[in-house]
């Protein structure tokens, strides 16, 4: 989504896609390198994702146009957790926490 997205606008994107709704254009380039650092540590493919210790409780990652949608294990390490955290960051992306519907935008750069 664009930069001038509203918590709203989030929630409203994540239930189209709940419905199977997905934009047809060329993926996100920031959503690209986001899915592509995120799995570089974590797997969500291939031999490697089903190892003891994935943080995925379901994998392969649901990777659209426009965002990425991941299940974490219930016992997956703060770690996982501070490095999306971080990408999105970096990257200008939202997180959006399914579990109680929280938009967290990304932190404010300083110049």
């Amino acid at each position: 989504m664009d930069n001038a997205a509203r918590p709203d606008d989030v929630r409203a994107a994540n239930v189209r896609c709940a419905r199977g709704e997905h934009p047809q254009r060329p993926a996100d380039p920031r959503v690209v390198a986001f899915y592509d650092a995120l799995t570089s540590a974590y797997p969500d493919r291939g031999p490697r994702a089903g190892l003891a210790g994935s943080p995925w409780a379901s994998a392969p990652l649901h990777a659209a146009a426009d965002h990425i949608t991941m299940r974490l294990d219930e016992k997956c390490q703060d770690s996982v957790l501070e490095t999306i955290e971080r990408l999105a960051g970096e990257l200008n992306l939202d997180l959006l926490d399914l579990q109680d519907g929280t938009v967290y935008p990304p932190p404010v750069k300083a110049r």
